[in-house]
């Protein structure tokens, strides 16, 4: 991630859980990215609207779970200290699927246990590779945008 994002401020509101937000921290911090305070920051990553899904995918011939998919989804949004959208708003998810055995239930919990925090990682792998294309040049340029499209199309240039 590019140090033209810092200082940066995790912001992550329940119900995310706090091993994706961890996760989240951790790549930022061996990737030497500075975070600060949410006053101190000139951008903030904010991580909203969890939500883990379990279906079953596939049902044995007595109509009981074969196969359980596992579905993390999560929004990520960056915007500058002053206001600007970044990345707008962008849901990202991820999944995964396992065998289910009846017969030995505890290990099976294990596993769920074991994929859910994979899929944690995984959607904080992705958060990461959202923010490495933030360059400084890129940063400027999403800035010069924003205030032409903020500035009306028929606004007369001020007279020298």
């Amino acid at each position: 991630v590019s140090s033209a994002l810092e200082p940066l401020n995790l912001d992550c509101q329940a119900p995310v859980p706090t091993s994706l937000c961890a996760a989240v921290r951790s790549q930022l911090e061996l990737g030497g990215v500075l975070l600060a305070s949410d006053e101190e920051a000139k951008y903030h990553l904010k991580i909203r609207n969890f939500e883990q899904d379990r279906r079953a995918s596939a049902i044995t011939v007595q109509a009981a779970a074969a196969e359980y998919t596992l579905r993390h989804s999560v929004n990520l949004e960056v915007i500058s200290a002053d206001g600007i959208p970044i990345i707008a708003s962008t849901r990202l998810s991820t999944s995964e699927s396992y065998r289910y055995d009846d017969t030995n239930v505890l290990a099976k919990q294990r596993e769920e246990e074991n994929l859910q925090q994979q899929l944690s990682d995984r959607l904080a792998q992705q958060i990461i590779s959202r923010l490495v294309p933030l360059t400084e040049e890129r940063l400027q340029e999403i800035r010069d945008g924003h205030s032409n499209a903020t500035t009306p199309a028929n606004a007369q240039p001020a007279k020298p």
